[in-house]
């Protein structure tokens, strides 16, 4: 349930989304606002979304956090969240970021999967995900939270779509009755050095839940998921933060590997 006026939900969208394309932090939203809901919190993204649409950006995709299930229980909750990927955030393979573009970037390694047919919750399941999935590949994603001092809420990070930034996709796409997604290997390296291993598992169990969770919770709100969504469903490992001058390099087991620079 909302709980904010529509002038409000603009006026927070307006600070939020102006935070994120100065590279300027914020105070955490809930501070002014020690009320609002999920619910808001959602209105507010999707505010974000029409400021940007409006100015000719195009959304390039979903994406979903909060997906580890340790995190999940630890923070209370029993459904990840969800957030939007526009094309402006795209870096080519190999691609360089720009970190004064952003406020405290970290990454994170990922699944990423593309639909051949739409998904549409309630009762969306890994097995609709799977046969609904054209292919899956590898993805960082680099998280910024536009809050001062990395300090938030679940439900302020939602309203600041869900910390994203910037998004790397290559590798090589493979068709998901090629893989085994629960135990795909993981290794991240930062300037050479091994920083964070995972397996798909560490994503609610297999990453294909995140697709399901997403298709339930756009199903709520009468939305569906469209043939050809891309959708990145969450981190693999841990949040690793990167400065400038940094080099990173992701290797997936049987999907490739991706590299970036930050200057």
């Amino acid at each position: 349930m909302t709980t904010l006026d529509q002038s409000t939900i603009a006026a927070l969208a307006e600070i939020l989304e102006t935070a994120e394309l100065q590279a300027e932090p914020v105070a955490k939203i809930t501070d002014r606002f020690p009320g609002m809901t999920w619910d808001d919190a959602y209105a507010v993204q999707a505010e974000i979304r029409r400021r940007k649409l409006s100015r000719g950006q195009h959304l390039a995709g979903y994406k979903a956090g909060l997906t580890s299930r340790a995190k999940m229980r630890q923070m209370g909750v029993e459904t990840p969240v969800f957030g939007l990927i526009f094309d402006y955030m795209s870096v080519p393979e190999g691609g360089e970021i720009k970190t004064r573009e952003l406020i405290h970037p970290k990454i994170e390694a990922e699944i990423a999967f593309v639909l051949k047919r739409p998904l549409k919750g309630p009762g969306c399941h890994i097995g609709d995900v799977l046969a609904a999935t054209d292919f899956v590949m590898p993805a960082v994603e680099i998280i910024d939270s536009r809050y001062e001092n990395f300090r938030f809420d679940l439900t302020s990070v939602i309203a600041d779509n869900t910390s994203s930034s910037r998004f790397v996709t290559g590798g090589r796409s493979r068709s998901v009755q090629e893989l085994d997604l629960r135990t795909l290997g993981v290794v991240l390296e930062r300037n050479g050095e091994v920083v964070a291993l995972g397996a798909g598992a560490a994503v609610l169990g297999h990453p294909a839940a995140a697709v399901a969770s997403l298709a339930n919770h756009l199903g709520s709100r009468g939305e569906e998921l469209p043939a050809g969504t891309f959708i990145m469903t969450g981190g693999i490992t841990e949040a690793i933060p990167v400065k400038a001058g940094d080099s990173v390099n992701v290797r997936f087991q049987d999907l490739g590997g991706l590299s970036m620079r930050f200057v």
